[in-house]
């Protein structure tokens, strides 16, 4: 097509040549509607991650009862415009093998344009355990929430890497237990994430190890920015990364200009992004300065400014 301005000089030269004004409208109002259908079939560039929220976000709103389970997906959309969620297990911890429940809690989400990012699971045991049986226990613990994040449409369950001994004994426990967790899961197309959630897996260094001993595809890293204590967050997150398939942007407290106290989110993300990860970066506010709304809302202006500014 050619260029529009270039075309209207061509059609102000052809009236100098004497077409009547009835003739000239006619193709300047062509030559305007091109212009206006080019510039709507230009294609709009993919945002640089989606943002998705996790539940625990409003883990105090859902425990004095304020929300129920079954309302988190409407209320991600309705209330602060997010179209993703990532479940909490204890907030729906005797429903693992509800067909109905879970069948239901699909369809809230899916009447709401929501899509199910994954379910975070605690309490089911440590799949580092020095114990084979409990090890093993805690695996088959983990069987039923990864047939119910395949029943929600979710891609996977996050779980811990909890064990005992030294750091080289942890490694190997918490390798064995995500092996044969993520051969299970394997069998449903599922994956099987680890955060670092405290003990030795707030250690990049170490987790990373542990990712790279299991060695499997469907079993990486979800990098929470916090949850780090003493070791560098930065330096975590950016070792956690080459494996992740989530991203949790944890947040507590935020200054006058919006940015977050505890971590530089542009330098964060900058990280995300420098690793080739584009999937969803989950809010997972935390603080208590700010209602959890509020700091929901915050979180997500920051994610969005700093994408913004990223994508320019």
């Amino acid at each position: 097509m050619p260029n529009s301005a270039d075309y209207l000089q061509h059609i102000a030269t052809i009236h100098r040549g004497g077409w009547n004004r009835r003739k000239f409208l006619a193709a300047l109002s062509a030559a305007v509607a091109n212009s206006q259908a080019w510039a709507v079939d230009a294609p709009t560039p993919a945002p640089l991650f989606r943002i998705s929220l996790a539940e625990w976000s409003l883990h105090r709103t859902i425990f004095a009862g304020k929300l129920d389970n079954l309302d988190f997906p409407r209320a991600a959309k309705e209330q602060f415009g997010i179209e993703a969620v990532e479940y909490v297990n204890q907030f729906f911890k005797d429903k693992a093998k509800d067909a109905v429940y879970l069948a239901d809690l699909a369809k809230q989400a899916d009447d709401h344009g929501v899509t199910n990012v994954l379910i975070m699971c605690d309490g089911l045991g440590n799949l580092g355990d020095p114990d084979n049986a409990a090890r093993t226990k805690a695996i088959e613990n983990h069987f039923p929430w990864v047939e119910a994040a395949k029943r929600l449409g979710c891609h996977s369950i996050r779980v811990n890497a909890a064990s005992k001994g030294t750091p080289e004994e942890q490694q190997k426990l918490a390798a064995d237990g995500l092996s044969r967790l993520s051969d299970y899961a394997s069998q449903m197309e599922m994956a099987v994430l680890v955060e670092n959630h405290g003990g030795l897996s707030s250690n990049g260094e170490w987790l990373s190890g542990v990712i790279r001993l299991v060695d499997k595809p469907n079993c990486g890293t979800l990098p929470d920015f916090g949850n780090f204590h003493d070791y560098d967050r930065y330096r975590g997150v950016e070792e956690l990364l080459p494996f992740a398939k989530a991203v949790s942007a944890k947040s507590h407290e935020f200054d006058a200009d919006g940015n977050e106290v505890r971590t530089d989110y542009r330098r964060m993300l900058q990280l995300v992004m420098a690793a080739g990860y584009h999937g969803w970066i989950g809010i997972e506010y935390e603080g208590k300065a700010l209602s959890e709304p509020e700091g929901i809302l915050a979180t997500k202006k920051l994610l969005e400014k700093v994408r913004s500014e990223l994508q320019a």
